[in-house]
């Protein structure tokens, strides 16, 4: 327990660290002004080391500075605003008592001296010290663990929206986005894009290479596709299986068809063999374009239409033949 002592008194002064240091509280530090205090706190230091105190008894009375003016430039420094400080005087009126604990003082003891009455308020003070401490380290426990709370909430929330063979988003992320984006197309009258994309023969090359080779090939095909997005918006998503799905934001039917090809040709530029493809032997993929602007006449639609078209176009583009791109 550290006590700093504040008299200019070296009677007063001596007296105080000799009762403290016979019962026990051997960490004082008597000063005889408040300017030494203030140097010894490191006051003006804001960025540096701060002595740790736990309790400053002070003399109301003293030259240049007196105690009370002295209590609030201390009290006025964020590390030492929990400090209790205990002001001596010999002075009992009840104005000058007002205004020591209006400058931030806990408690006031009169001279001369009193060995029992001095031990005991210092009890009292440092007891208080004492529970602000353990409710600050509480506190700061608690906050602690409230940005841990907070930093795996987001780190679960990130796992849940990413796909775990691909690291691509997942379906639930993308339905998520899908959802956002058509609001923001509404109200924007912005057109929106959608690319349902799957891998063609995918059974027969599982079939074939076996499984592992096949999570593989999503992995490739995954990183590939998301290679071509070009802005922040667009999102790319494994939509299940061997499909996957890109949500384009103001993206009309051209740029949409035109994202789609690229799709298609960086798929077939990894030349992953496929014994069972009809095309060069290397994997391909179908692609569905789909585009709505929200306007007068299909305020009522829907995200799902959005996607039910994609899919449509698809289903046409395997329809005729496969490694190609179709637009609904």
């Amino acid at each position: 327990m550290a006590i700093l002592i504040v008299d200019d008194s070296n009677f007063s002064r001596s007296v105080t660290e000799a009762i403290l240091n016979l019962n026990g509280y051997h960490n004082t530090v008597p000063v005889e002004s408040a300017r030494q205090a203030f140097a010894y706190l490191r006051l003006n230091d804001v960025a540096g080391y701060k002595p740790a105190i736990d309790l400053i008894v002070m003399d109301i009375i003293m030259p240049e500075i007196d105690g009370m003016d002295a209590c609030r430039i201390i009290k006025a420094n964020a590390h030492y605003k929990d400090v209790p400080v205990i002001m001596v005087t010999a002075n009992t009126e009840v104005e000058r008592i007002e205004q020591a604990f209006a400058a931030g003082a806990m408690d006031y003891i009169t001279k001369p001296l009193h060995e029992i009455e001095l031990l005991a308020r210092v009890r009292s003070a440092l007891k208080l010290k004492k529970e602000i401490d353990g409710r600050k380290a509480h506190e700061q426990q608690l906050l602690t663990l409230m940005r841990e709370l907070e930093q795996a909430k987001e780190q679960f929330k990130r796992l849940c929206s990413i796909d775990g063979l691909t690291g691509i988003p997942n379906r639930r992320h993308f339905d998520e986005i899908l959802t956002k984006e058509w609001r923001r197309a509404k109200r924007s009258k912005q057109p929106l894009s959608l690319i349902l994309l799957d891998i063609d023969c995918f059974k027969s090359y599982n079939d074939t290479y076996g499984h592992l080779s096949g999570d593989d090939c999503l992995k490739q095909v995954a990183q590939a596709i998301s290679q071509v997005l070009a802005r922040p918006g667009d999102l790319v998503a494994r939509y299940g299986g061997e499909e996957f799905v890109t949500v384009l934001p103001s993206t009309d039917k051209s740029g949409g068809l035109f994202m789609a090809e690229k799709m298609r040709c960086a798929i077939t530029a990894l030349k992953i063999p496929h014994t069972d493809s009809v095309f060069n032997k290397i994997l391909t993929a179908s692609l569905g374009v789909a585009t709505l602007t929200a306007d007068k006449s299909n305020l009522l639609l829907n995200p799902e239409e959005l996607l039910r078209m994609a899919d449509e176009a698809l289903y046409r583009a395997k329809k005729t033949g496969r490694n190609r791109v179709c637009c609904c």
